[in-house]
Order: C-alpha cells, then sequence, then structure tokens
C-alpha cells in the first residue's frame, strides 16, 4: 500500500507543478478537456479490446491523470478537491453495498443489481433511466437501458420469447420496406437493433465488444483483399466481384 500511496502523491505533486508553471495545463479548463477524456477512453477500450497491458496500463495512466487534473481545477474554485472526489465514490461504495457492508443478504449478481437500482431511486433518482447519460452512443445507452429496467424486474421470462421478438421486429421492418414508408422503416429498423441488443444481454455478450471485434474482422480481411489486388497492381475497381470474393475466402481461412 505504501508503493501506491506515494506513486499516487508523486502524481498530484506533478499535477501541483503544471498547474503552476506550464502555459498549456494552466489555461486548461473542464470544457477543454472534456473531448480529450472522451478520447482517452475510447483508447483505453481499443487497448482492451486488442489484449495488450501493457497499452492498458498506459491508457488506464491517461485517464487517472484526467481524473487528478479535474479534481485540481475543482480545488482551485473551493468546489471539491481529490479527497473529495475518493471520498464520494467511497461513500457510494459502501451505501450501494449492503450486503457487504450491512445486513442485507444476496444470493448472486442478479440480486446485487436489483439491489444497486433500488438504492439509487432511494438516493433521489426519479426515474431507473435517469442515470443514463444522454450523449452515450446509442448502441452503449441501449445496453444500459436494458440493464436498468431488467434490473428492477421488467425483463423477458425466457430467451427463447426474446429471440420470438427479433423474428416479429424483422416481420415488422420488411412489411414497412414494402410499403417504402422511409420514416417507419427507420423506427423499425431501430427496434430490429433494441431487441437484438436484448438478447445479446441473454446471452451474455455485450453487444458494443461483439459489434467492434467484427468491425476489425472485417477491416483485416478487406486490407487482405487490398493487398492481393496491389500485388496484382490493379485496383479494386479492375477486379470482379468473383475474384474480390475468391481473396475474402482467402482471408478468412488466414
Amino acid at each position: 500500500m505504501k508503493k501506491e500511496l506515494e506513486a499516487f502523491q508523486r502524481l498530484l505533486n506533478i499535477m501541483n507543478d503544471l498547474r503552476a508553471q506550464c502555459p498549456w495545463d494552466k489555461k486548461q479548463t473542464m470544457q477543454s478537456l472534456r473531448h480529450l477524456t472522451i478520447e482517452e477512453t475510447y483508447e483505453l477500450g481499443d487497448a482492451i479490446l486488442s489484449g495488450d497491458l501493457q497499452e492498458v496500463k498506459k491508457e488506464l495512466g491517461d485517464l487517472l491523470l484526467h481524473i487528478v487534473f479535474y479534481a485540481k481545477i475543482g480545488s482551485e474554485t473551493n468546489d471539491f478537491d481529490i479527497a473529495d472526489v475518493a471520498n464520494t465514490v467511497c461513500d457510494k461504495l459502501i451505501e450501494r453495498h449492503p450486503h457487504i457492508y450491512g445486513d442485507v443478504k444476496v444470493n448472486d449478481e442478479e440480486d446485487v443489481k436489483r439491489n444497486w437500482e433500488k438504492i439509487k431511486l432511494k438516493e433521489g433518482n426519479k426515474s431507473v433511466l435517469g442515470g443514463v447519460p444522454k450523449s452515450l452512443p446509442a448502441l452503449v445507452k441501449a445496453t444500459r437501458i436494458q440493464d436498468k429496467v431488467a434490473g428492477v424486474g421488467f425483463d423477458w421470462a425466457h430467451i427463447d420469447d426474446v429471440f420470438a421478438k427479433i423474428k416479429e421486429e424483422i416481420d415488422e421492418l420488411h412489411a414497412e420496406v414494402k410499403a417504402q414508408k422511409q420514416a417507419d422503416i427507420e423506427g423499425e429498423f431501430g427496434d430490429v437493433l433494441f431487441s437484438l441488443i436484448n438478447y445479446a444481454r441473454f446471452l451474455k455478450v455485450n453487444p458494443e465488444d461483439a459489434l467492434e471485434r467484427t468491425n476489425r474482422k472485417f477491416i483485416n480481411r478487406f486490407q487482405y483483399l487490398e493487398r492481393q489486388a496491389t500485388a496484382q497492381g490493379k485496383s479494386l475497381k479492375d477486379m470482379s466481384l468473383q475474384e474480390m470474393e475468391s481473396y475474402w475466402q482467402e482471408a478468412k481461412e488466414q
């Protein structure tokens, strides 16, 4: 523990130095840091998906720097400091884990999640969905929405019912495509995606991670196709679909 505390104190000291002496660091505000923090969060996500633990370590450091930076700015206006930030989350964790710090009994993680949502409502949230950030990407937001409502019992009883709902939504989408009503097509397409994300939850698959892995797989295969075209001195536009499909299958085999 001594090593960890010394490292954290070192970071706090460096932050104090930077804020006092560096022209760039002195002019930063919470607003100017916001987009950089979002970027750092995505970089951490990339490192986790790639399985590069050294990169994960580096990106965690970058995010920790941002947390310390915000706390330093908050201390300058006497609104909060890093101790307040740490104590606030400690208090919240203790409050929301009565099965550890109280006398509540739980059987599994689902009980923990249900208790978590009930406690949040007692803390003043008027809606179970009140804590879902408005600016979340739509796919991530749908996942969080479904997690939260399931936590208070609003959920399907059986996974087969969820799959049946997907089929129902696809049929409704197909009907609107036939009717050529663009606004209704968009709505039904959204319903299909929402039901698929719900199915992923039952399969214990994170849909964001699953889609990103598919994105990366597609990129790798398509870039293989591009390399093969270049090796033949061709442009993709000069290749037939059959030629491209042949190289695509080679990429899949590799």
